[in-house]
């Protein structure tokens, strides 16, 4: 049974490959007349070009997305969104379907794909990590992203997580960004991406439905950046258990 879903989804992966190829010709030219537009508006018409490519795309390989929560969203506020990070299928989950114009922090390698780096820079603040020049000047790039009307969508594992744990301890920067900005925070959770795309497997793809889940704002208003991460840890962990004892 194994060897047979293993074949399956090397299979699919294929196919997963062949749609996104596809798809994203289809939506390059569009995406990028909106580097043309003035912000918050060229991001938010780029958002929704990208979600409607996305719901086209879940839907080709097998994985419709069901979301929670966006009533969480105040219209005319701008938020630090914080969600777990489990596979590569994560950021292209999230970030467009976030209500309203937003960015995320993104790895400045990834640009230099062809076709796909356009796309992928058009919805990013880019960062080198292995430079501290550049996480810097991402973190000022940042502030001046939730000021222009946009919301921050950061991934505080910071990478992958790869362990039984429902979320990997956070790093600091996107609560220490909420604080210095007084933006609220909405924690975000992601559930099934680690089935759909493992981190551990290579070319492998599973269809199954994907959940994102957004949860009420947690304030930063008199706190420290230190006791909000706790704070939004823990929050995230709590419904993350409580989901999956149901």
């Amino acid at each position: 049974m194994n060897l047979f879903k293993n074949i399956f989804c090397r299979l699919w992966a294929v196919w997963g490959i062949i749609a996104f190829s596809a798809t994203l010709l289809v939506i390059v030219i569009p995406i990028y007349i909106t580097f043309l537009i003035k912000e918050p508006l060229g991001t938010e018409i780029f958002r929704r070009i990208s979600a409607a490519w996305m719901r086209v795309y879940l839907f080709l390989i097998g994985c419709p997305l069901k979301i929670k929560g966006k009533e969480h969203f105040t219209k005319g506020k701008t938020f630090v969104v914080v969600s777990n990070h489990n596979s590569l299928m994560d950021v292209p989950v999230s970030t467009p379907f976030v209500p309203g114009a937003n960015k995320t922090i993104a790895k400045k390698s990834m640009a230099k794909v062809p076709v796909f780096g356009l796309v992928y820079t058009r919805g990013a603040v880019l960062v080198d990590r292995a430079s501290d020049e550049s996480r810097r000047r991402s973190y000022e790039e940042m502030k001046k992203t939730l000021a222009l009307g946009l919301h921050m969508v950061i991934y505080p594992e910071g990478t992958r997580n790869r362990t039984n744990d429902p979320l990997k301890p956070f790093y600091d920067g996107a609560f220490k960004l909420a604080v210095e900005t007084n933006k609220e925070v909405i924690p975000t959770l992601i559930f099934h991406t680690r089935k759909v795309l493992p981190p551990s497997k290579a070319f492998y793809l599973m269809p199954h439905p994907l959940e994102m889940h957004f949860l009420p704002p947690i304030s930063s208003e008199n706190i420290t950046s230190k006791d909000l991460k706790e704070k939004v840890f823990k929050t995230m962990w709590d419904y993350y258990k409580m989901k999956n004892e149901k």
